[in-house]
């Protein structure tokens, strides 16, 4: 098997605490390079502590770098469409983090270059990679719960300094909704496999910030199923959804970071007041870096494309415009 050789703009805390360990733990990436425009001292400080090759100082000289076949970008949201474009220019792979872009329309533009350079894009949604969503869906073929009706999922978390947090900036692509409701939406999405018809959103905005630091969402789907949300940097900590069908329900407890308990997740069946508990256990940051790398090496298309990121932020863009408008929107209109 051939091992993809990645670089990482940015020595962001996401690549530090999760995806360059999560690199070490896979056996067909390697990360060669990586890059600070904090300086090369910083960039060095990081090579040196996850034993990477290569050091720069601009996010410009490690594209150029041709020992480097992909690239990860944890960098703030407001700066994905520029770097995933250039990255694609230099004929660079690209796996960026969540969300991908602050509105659809930068989706396409980083869509039309990609694949005008024939580079394979995958936004980093890594609680995809968790095999328990696909077992929820098992379990919601099979029938044992009946017909779905009704989905809640909730994220939320107490943000304690606001001040100088990337999350309260409105220039950089602040707010609930990018940082967690973009979890939330994309799981409603993923469990039902089908996109909604209308979105009806309420935000809090932060009067000092201009960002939504709780919002609350109700969405309805062509098939009758409706759902809702609600992400919040202000209440205590939770992490879950939960399926409701004509005959039981589905509830996961750790849904988006499962690997803050040691990669264990857990689906709970109820029906009829007996209660059945699936434990399962995976590496859901490895599993993502594995998915892409497979995909370069063998010139295949990745399970999360550019279809799933465009309809997963045209529906964070109908809450937006909910939210100022104070008005039901109908997607696809």
């Amino acid at each position: 098997m051939g091992v993809v050789r990645w670089g990482v703009l940015s020595t962001a805390g996401i690549a530090q605490e999760q995806l360059l360990p999560a690199f070490q733990r896979t056996t067909n990436a390697e990360v060669v390079a990586i890059a600070s425009e904090s300086g090369l001292a910083r960039a060095k400080e990081v090579a040196e502590k996850f034993t990477i090759k290569t050091a720069y100082d601009s996010y410009e000289a490690l594209l150029e770098d041709a020992s480097v076949d992909a690239v990860y970008i944890p960098l703030p949201n407001h700066l994905h469409k520029k770097w995933v474009i250039e990255a694609a220019k230099h004929g660079k792979h690209i796996l960026c983090e969540k969300p991908a872009a602050l509105h659809s329309g930068e989706v396409m533009e980083m869509k039309k270059v990609c694949v005008e350079h024939h580079v394979i894009f995958m936004e980093a949604f890594m609680y995809y990679f968790h095999p328990q969503h696909e077992r929820v869906r098992e379990i919601i073929a099979s029938a044992e719960i009946g017909d779905v009706s009704f989905i809640r999922a909730a994220f939320s978390f107490p943000l304690q300094e606001k001040a100088n947090n990337i999350r309260m900036s409105s220039e950089k692509g602040g707010g609930s909704l990018y940082d967690i409701g973009c979890y939330t939406v994309h799981s409603i999405r993923n469990v039902l496999n089908t996109e909604p018809e209308t979105v009806q959103a309420h935000g809090v905005i932060d009067p000092d910030y201009n960002v939504d630091t709780d919002v609350v969402a109700y969405l309805t789907f062509p098939n009758g199923v409706r759902a809702m949300f609600d992400v919040s940097f202000g209440l205590v900590d939770r992490s879950e959804y939960e399926v409701i069908g004509t005959k039981g329900r589905i509830v996961v407890p750790r849904p988006y970071r499962p690997d803050q308990n040691g990669g264990e997740g857990s689906v709970v069946v109820e029906k009829k007041g007996v209660t059945r508990t699936e434990t399962i256990v995976d590496d859901q940051y490895r599993k993502q870096v594995e998915h892409i790398s497979e995909a370069i090496l063998n010139g295949t298309q990745v399970r999360h494309d550019f279809t799933n990121t465009l309809n997963n932020m045209l529906v964070i863009d109908a809450c937006l415009e909910s939210i100022h408008t104070k008005k039901q929107i109908t997607l696809g209109q």
